[in-house]
């Protein structure tokens, strides 16, 4: 279905007239008898969850060997 409403109809009909876009219906837009706007509705696009590829990045990161060390009581109490 096709509708075609003036610019000024249009303003107060929004809602109704993105209903009839959501079901496939094509809107018209115009000012007096000249057409100068679609309305249709937007195809979602579809979500692709990509498989995850270990070691893609490998050596990107680097942990220091001193990761899992303690710290000194003085880095604690300020006493550095």
């Amino acid at each position: 279905m096709t509708t075609t409403m003036d610019i000024n109809e249009a303003k107060q009909h929004l809602a109704q007239l993105l209903d009839l876009a959501k079901e496939g219906n094509e809107v018209f837009i115009s000012e007096g008898n000249t057409p100068v706007a679609r309305l249709t509705a937007v195809a979602p696009v579809p979500f692709i969850r990509k498989p995850r590829v270990a070691g893609l990045h490998a050596g990107a990161i680097w942990v220091s060997d001193d990761f899992d060390q303690e710290w000194l009581e003085e880095f604690w109490l300020g006493n550095s």
